[in-house]
């Protein structure tokens, strides 16, 4: 195979990166010589191989940088028969772009769930830390405040969680509220120039606002993200998605693993997820460990805590602490 000269860097790599990934997912060998790539394997292997490299070329000629990553997904993507689209047309959508940076999505169940928030008008983005079902939101949001199919854009989370709570931490209302809304904030300062998040705040076109500020309210012409939706209550989640007006959208993204409610409380997550299934107009997108992208071991770990809790380790290890927390000296009850 010949190369295009000016995509050849984009497709080997830095230090050839991509072509040691490349050298170990292809079913055939792989040898490169200039811009000219040679395949070596029996028919079926090389034809295979031909049609990966074929389709990393095309993402390289969208502008879209080749990772090792992007090259294992492109290759998931292949496989799977059900996928009609190709890599190129799910790997290279910019949802937006700031200083020559691009927010695209990374994995097919990533570009699923942007498609889902564009038909839906509500969107439930369910699934482990790290897999950008928030990132992506607020994206699409931004995108959505640029285009003015809204005029304004809302971010609320639960303002408890990981077992504190609110009154015993220093300070006035907003400084105790800011931490648990700092991702939010993060996220924007990605995808917007920062000078003009305050102005836009300031104005009301950008509310960032803890979930308990939603009460009474009804949200029209709105793009709505409530994160970190496991921390809901029932009556909290009922509460916000009650709040849609017209010409609205809403994402509600969570971990249903990651509940940190009180006393064993059940998330407003679950119940949503189980109420609200099967409802025109409300889609949910379960993204997975596959979809991760952070750290290579952040989808490890989060596999490893799953088989945990499917073996009943946690049940075990709880059922463990209350019995040493019910004994006292000499093992006798308290």
């Amino acid at each position: 195979m010949e190369i295009p000269q000016e995509l050849v860097v984009g497709l080997l790599g830095t230090v050839d990166v991509n072509l040691r990934t490349l050298e170990s997912q292809l079913p055939a060998q792989v040898h490169v010589r200039g811009n000219r790539l040679s395949l070596t394997g029996t028919p079926p292997e090389v034809a295979s191989a031909e049609r990966v490299i074929a389709e990393l070329v095309k993402l390289v000629r969208t502008g879209t940088p080749l990772t090792p990553d992007l090259i294992r997904e492109s290759m998931t993507i292949l496989q799977d028969e059900a996928v009609a689209d190709s890599p190129a047309q799910v790997l290279s959508l910019d949802i937006i772009s700031r200083r020559g940076k691009s927010i695209r999505p990374k994995t097919l169940n990533q570009k699923r769930y942007v498609d889902a928030i564009d038909a839906n008008t509500i969107v439930f983005g369910l699934g482990p830390a790290g897999t950008g079902k928030t990132y992506l939101a607020m994206a699409k949001a931004v995108q959505a405040l640029q285009h003015k199919d809204v005029s304004r854009i809302i971010l609320t989370r639960p303002a408890v969680e990981a077992g504190e709570r609110l009154g015993f931490l220093p300070g006035s209302l907003s400084e105790k509220i800011d931490p648990y809304l700092r991702p939010l904030y993060d996220a924007l300062h990605d995808m917007m120039e920062p000078e003009t998040i305050p102005k836009l705040m300031e104005a009301g076109v950008i509310e960032v606002a803890p979930l308990a500020y939603m009460r009474g309210r009804t949200l029209s012409d709105a793009f709505i993200i409530l994160d970190e939706a496991q921390n809901t209550t029932g009556e909290q989640m009922k509460m916000f998605l009650t709040r849609l007006g017209f010409d609205s959208k809403m994402v509600v993204t969570g971990d249903a693993t990651q509940v940190d409610l009180p006393g064993g409380a059940q998330s407003g997550l679950r119940t949503a997820t189980r109420i609200l299934e099967g409802i025109d107009d409300i889609h949910f997108s379960h993204l997975t460990s596959a979809d991760v992208v952070r750290h290579r071991l952040v989808a490890d770990i989060v596999d490893a805590y799953g088989r945990d809790e499917e073996s009943g380790g946690g049940n075990r290890a709880q059922r463990r602490a209350g019995g040493e927390r019910r004994l006292g000296h000499g093992g006798h009850r308290r």
